[in-house]
C-alpha cells in the first residue's frame, strides 16, 4: 500500500531526522503510513548499531569522541526515534559535562536514554533516578537521612514530572526523604588507567525510613513509591504530554512559562493524556497515538525551528558522506556549540530554550554558512545522487526547483520562497549556459538550504 510521500517525509522529520528521496521511495512504495508509523515505535524490530563497530573509529573519553558516535547513530540508525528520544530526553532530563567531566556516566545516560526512552514513563524516572550522572548533577549524593538535600526532590517535580503549582513544598520535602541513601559508587581514580564508570548504589543506613505523606498519600515510602505516585498524576500526564508536543509537534512557550500560558493544541493535549493515563505512562503508545493523530499530520505548516543537532544531522543524511563510518564527525561538536547546543553540556536544569530562541543574528549566519558549505562540494554521494535524479530537468525552472525540493526529503517552503527560488533558477540558467548542469544544480541546492524555510522541520 503507498502513502503520502508528503505526510512520511513530515513523519520523518519529526519522528527522526529527515530521509533521503532514496529512503522516502522505499518506504512510500509498499507501506501505509500507519505500518511506517509502527515501524518506528518498535526498533526492535530492526537490527541495531553495535558499539564496538563504532568505536574502532570514534575512541575517546572526552565528549567530542561521544558526540561523534552520537552522530552517526542518528545520521544511520534504522531506528530514528529511538535517537530522536534519546535527544529529548537529553533535553527535558539534562545532565552537563561542565560540572562533573566524568565521561563514563554521561555516556552512559546517553545509552540508557536510548533504551528506555520508549518504555513506560515510570521506568523511565527510575533509571533517572538511579543514574549516577543525574545523582551528582542534582546532589542526591549529598541527601542524607540527617540531612536532606531537596535539590534532586524539588527539580524531579518541578521540571522532570508535574510542573509548577502541582505540589507543596512539604511534597519537595517528603520525596526528598524518600530518596535518601541513592547515591553511586566512586569511580577509582583516573590515573593511571583511564575513567572508570560509576554505578548506582542503594545504602539502606543511609535512607530515611520514616513515614511521609506525598500527594495526598502517606506510607514508608522509597524512592520508587514516590514515582509510582508521580506517574497516577494527571497534572504528569499533562506536563508531560506538552513536553512530546512542544518537541514534535509544535514550538511551545518555555517551560518556566507553562503554569500561566495556555499551550498551543490544548485538544490534542487532553486527548493524548488519556493515552498516557490509560496505558500508565506508556511512551511507545502515547507516541503511536501522537504521530497517528490528524494533529500531528496536519501540523507540516505549523513550523518547528530545527535544533541545531536536528539541522546538522538532517544535512549530513542528505550529504551521504557519512553513510559509511569513518572518522571526522567529532568535528561537529564544535558547529553545534556554536549554533548554541552544546550536546553532553547543556546549559542550565532547565536544557535548551528551543524554538525561536534558536535563532538569533549570530547562530542564524552559523546555520546558513554551515549548510551551504556543507553542499559546496558536489562530489559527496548524496549531492551526487541528487544532481543525477535532477539534472534531466533541463532548463524548465519550476520543474528543477520542485524536483531538487522532492530530492532532498520533500521539503516544504513557502509560496513566496518558491517564486523566489524559480527566479533564481532562471537566473543560473541564464549564467550558465556553457556550465554543467552540475553547477546549476549544486548552485540551486546551496540557495535551498540557506532559506528561511530550511530552519523549520
Amino acid at each position: 500500500m503507498k502513502s503520502d510521500r508528503t505526510v512520511v517525509a513530515h513523519l520523518l522529520r519529526r519522528a527522526g531526522f529527515g530521509a533521503t528521496a532514496i529512503e522516502l521511495d522505499q518506504l512510500t512504495s509498499n507501506k501505509s503510513y500507519e505500518h511506517i508509523v509502527d515501524d518506528l515505535v518498535n526498533p526492535e524490530r530492526f537490527v541495531p548499531i553495535e558499539d564496538d563497530f563504532i568505536d574502532r573509529y570514534y575512541y575517546g573519553e572526552g565528549p567530542a569522541s561521544y558526540v561523534g558516535k552520537w552522530l552517526y547513530r542518528m545520521i544511520n540508525s534504522k531506528n530514528p526515534l529511538q535517537e530522536k528520544m534519546a535527544l529529548f530526553l537529553h533535553q527535558i532530563f539534562p545532565v552537563a559535562w561542565g560540572k562533573s567531566e566524568h565521561g563514563p556516566s554521561i555516556f552512559t545516560e546517553i545509552d540508557t536514554f536510548r533504551k528506555v526512552g520508549l518504555s513506560n514513563f515510570k521506568t523511565i524516572l527510575i533509571e533517572l533516578s538511579k543514574d549516577p550522572a543525574m545523582i551528582f548533577w542534582l546532589d542526591n549524593n549529598e541527601n542524607h537521612k540527617d540531612e536532606i538535600n531537596e535539590n534532586y526532590g524539588r527539580e524531579l517535580l518541578e521540571l522532570f514530572s508535574m510542573g509548577v503549582g502541582n505540589y507543596t513544598e512539604d511534597d519537595i520535602k517528603n520525596a526528598s526523604r524518600a530518596f535518601t541513601g541513592w547515591t553511586f559508587t566512586q569511580p577509582l581514580p583516573v590515573y593511571p588507567y583511564g575513567h572508570y564508570p560509576a554505578r548506582f548504589e542503594f545504602r539502606k543506613k543511609d535512607h530515611d525510613d520514616d513515614e511521609k505523606t506525598f500527594l495526598g498519600k502517606t506510607g514508608n515510602f522509597n524512592g520508587e513509591d514516590i514515582i509510582s505516585i508521580i506517574v497516577e498524576q494527571p497534572a504528569t500526564a499533562k506536563f508531560m504530554i506538552r513536553h512530546l508536543c512542544n518537541f514534535f509537534v509544535e514550538d511551545e512557550p518555555q517551560v518556566p512559562a507553562w503554569n500561566i500560558e495556555p499551550s498551543k493544541n490544548e485538544e490534542l493535549i487532553l486527548s493524548l493524556s488519556e493515552v498516557f493515563i490509560q496505558t500508565k505512562g506508556d511512551i511507545r503508545l502515547v507516541l503511536k497515538s501522537l504521530f497517528n493523530s490528524d494533529a500531528f499530520k496536519n501540523s507540516i505548516h505549523n513550523k518547528k525551528v530545527k535544533s541545531p543537532t536536528e539541522l546538522i544531522v538532517g544535512i549530513l543524511k542528505l550529504t551521504g558522506q557519512y553513510n559509511n563510518i569513518k572518522p571526522g564527525l567529532e568535528k561537529y561538536i564544535n558547529n553545534l556549540t556554536v549554533m548554541g547546543q552544546s550536546l553532553l553540556n547543556p546549559p542550565t536544569v532547565e536544557g535548551w530554550h528551543t524554538g525561536v530562541e534558536w535563532i538569533n543574528s549570530g547562530t542564524l549566519s552559523e546555520r546558513i554558512n554551515f549548510a551551504e558549505e556543507e553542499f559546496k562540494d558536489i562530489n559527496k554521494p548524496g549531492i551526487q545522487e541528487i544532481i543525477k535524479k535532477a539534472e534531466h530537468m533541463g532548463d524548465n525552472p519550476d520543474q528543477l526547483v520542485a524536483r531538487c525540493l522532492d530530492l532532498m526529503g520533500c521539503i516544504d517552503v513557502r509560496q513566496e520562497t518558491h517564486s523566489q527560488l524559480i527566479i533564481y533558477a532562471e537566473e543560473l540558467a541564464k549564467k550558465n549556459r556553457k556550465s554543467k548542469a552540475q553547477l546549476k544544480i549544486s548552485d540551486l541546492l546551496q540557495m535551498i538550504v540557506a532559506t528561511v524555510d530550511y530552519q523549520f522541520c
